[in-house]
């Protein structure tokens, strides 16, 4: 097959894909995720059940996948941040203070069923973005530790489990601007000792 059919068919797909993934999540915040039927989603992607069951066997399959591609996104909006910053002391705030917004941002489909169901078994791909996560915000305190940005006197594995813990206390602020104040009281915490 010729390249450009087989980008146009692979575009659709995703389309399909997306559009699968999108009614899902906006049905099952709607109702909850387990009133939803792969009738009703068929429906609302626009799609008809057998094209449906080709891309996925059963609503979970297609909540974990909406689960997993949001937290792929989240990962990806915390590189670009990364990348575009320059400095160890700003890369570190940066990647802070976008992590605590997309937490303060997730807390409304994590308050609900929605979210107990997707957080109840903490699939691999959780798991994987924690993990990620952590190594990201590990390598950020080190660089700063080095250039004198952030204390050296703790171990930055720890550094990093006590700025994340700290930040999730985002999901229950009331706006954006408490959750900046979080970031500077914990970026505060990091800093070195004044003697």
């Amino acid at each position: 097959m010729p390249k450009l059919w087989n980008e146009t068919i692979e575009a659709h797909r995703r389309e399909v894909r997306d559009a699968i993934l999108d009614g899902t999540a906006s049905l099952a915040a709607e109702h909850g995720p387990l009133s939803v039927t792969m009738s009703q989603i068929a429906e609302k992607a626009g799609i008809g059940r057998a094209t449906l069951y080709k891309y996925f066997p059963d609503v979970e399959a297609i909540l974990h996948a909406w689960h997993a591609r949001e937290i792929a996104g989240h990962l990806a909006r915390l590189t670009e941040v990364l990348d575009s910053a320059e400095g160890p002391a700003t890369r570190l705030e940066s990647v802070l203070e976008a992590y605590a917004l997309i937490t303060h941002e997730s807390h409304s489909h994590q308050d609900t069923d929605l979210g107990a169901f997707l957080h109840r078994d903490n699939g691999d791909h959780l798991a994987h973005a924690h993990q990620h996560l952590h190594h990201m915000v590990q390598h950020l305190l080190t660089d700063a530790a080095q250039a004198g940005n952030v204390r050296d006197d703790i171990p930055p594995n720890e550094l990093t489990r006590y700025c994340l813990s700290a930040l999730a206390a985002a999901r229950t602020l009331p706006s954006e601007a408490a959750v900046r104040r979080l970031v500077t009281v914990t970026l505060a915490g990091v800093r070195p000792p004044q003697h």
